[in-house]
């Protein structure tokens, strides 16, 4: 018996390339670059994949080696750090040595790991259960210690906040809790320059006016106001369509933006680690709710096969990274497919933009554990 397409879940907000926001502060780039290492990540064009899609220019942004680590992460625990020491410092300072504490189901907690060991100050890393013993071995092989907590994610996240209460530690976490969003605003800032590095990448391109799509995978949301920031923060010109992709195991942004007011879902077991989220961003929600074009959300087969799809192509991709091939994919077939296409304002000559934010390396899980820090 043939299986039937069916819809996937899907929502549209039609006058979302009209509103604006402020911009990312200017000098999140210049700092970047300055650290040792630094290089932007490739931007692939996919001819392919284009072809596929019925538009007229595919790229990938390649997040698979970003500062020496397999995921885009490391951008935002650099700024955040940098900005937080700075802050420290100019009230004075505090007791020594210092320990930079996070929770993480991974990419988040090695970076802040990484960072905190080029600097040497000490780490201390939170993760859930269920997260995978390569992953802890990896923040361990950064000099952190790593305490495994008997709960979800916001679980490890209340341990972490806790540990971080004296004034030997700085809590260095992604996801914002009541009365704490600083530091999550300076990791949503430190995103910024992948977006930059990708304007310019496309105008090196010669893609014309920029893109027409850019699809972006969402756990709690943090890189998505990333980029719903940079692109509606130009007062004028051409506005992308933005997209974002959720598992449908863990679809929290899109039920919320269904119901126009942040909510949480219960989420089950996901291939897409980063991305097994049940509630937004407090932080992120206002720019996600009038600056997303669209939302849907993916299988678990899906963002598999597209993870492949990319590495057949050269693409180093993890679940989470290949999520938005999986979501361009769901709302450019099946039932419905010209409507949805309508709503992205995509033609034959459409310049599309995929944001894979990790690579295989980054992801060593088969299965997840309810919520995690997402993308």
């Amino acid at each position: 018996m043939t299986d039937i397409p069916s819809s996937p879940p899907w929502y549209a907000r039609p006058d979302a390339r009209d509103w604006r926001t402020g911009p990312a502060p200017a000098e999140v780039r210049a700092f970047h670059t300055g650290l040792p290492g630094y290089t932007p990540t490739p931007l692939t064009e996919l001819p392919a994949l284009a072809a596929e899609s019925g538009v007229g220019r595919v790229f990938v942004k390649d997040e698979s080696a970003r500062l020496g680590l397999p995921a885009f992460k490391a951008l935002g625990a650099t700024w955040a750090i940098h900005r937080a020491l700075a802050e420290r410092a100019a009230e004075g300072g505090g007791p020594e040595p210092l320990t930079l504490v996070t929770a993480t189901d991974g990419n988040h907690g090695r970076a802040v790991a990484r960072t905190a060991r080029l600097l040497g100050l000490r780490a201390h890393v939170f993760v859930p259960r269920g997260v995978h013993g390569r992953a802890v071995a990896a923040i361990e092989g950064e000099g952190a210690r790593v305490t495994e907590v008997p709960g979800s994610y916001d679980d490890a996240v209340l341990r972490a906040a806790e540990a971080a209460a004296g004034p030997d530690a700085l809590l260095i976490q992604d996801t914002a809790l009541p009365g704490y969003e600083r530091v999550p605003r300076w990791i949503v800032d430190g995103y910024s320059t992948l977006c930059a590095e990708v304007d310019d990448q496309l105008t090196a391109a010669r893609a014309g006016e920029g893109p027409g799509l850019v699809v972006v995978p969402v756990g709690v949301g943090s890189l998505a106001q990333a980029v719903v920031t940079h692109y509606r923060s130009r007062p004028s010109g051409h506005a992308p369509a933005l997209l974002s992709v959720e598992p449908r195991s863990a679809a929290g942004l899109l039920r919320s933006l269904t119901l126009g007011e942040p909510v949480s879902v219960t989420t089950g077991e996901t291939v897409m680690a980063g991305l097994n989220c049940g509630t937004p961003s407090g932080l992120a929600w206002p720019a996600l709710r009038h600056g997303l074009d669209a939302a849907v959300a993916v299988t678990d087969a899906e963002s598999t096969r597209a993870a492949a799809d990319l590495a057949a192509l050269g693409v180093s991709s993890g679940p989470c990274g290949a999520a938005p091939l999986a979501g361009l994919r769901a709302a450019l077939t099946g039932p419905g497919a010209d409507e949805r296409r309508a709503a992205l304002g995509l033609g034959p000559g459409s310049v599309v933009v995929l944001l894979s934010t990790e690579g295989a390396a980054a992801n060593p899980h088969s299965t997840a554990s309810p919520s995690g820090p997402g993308c």
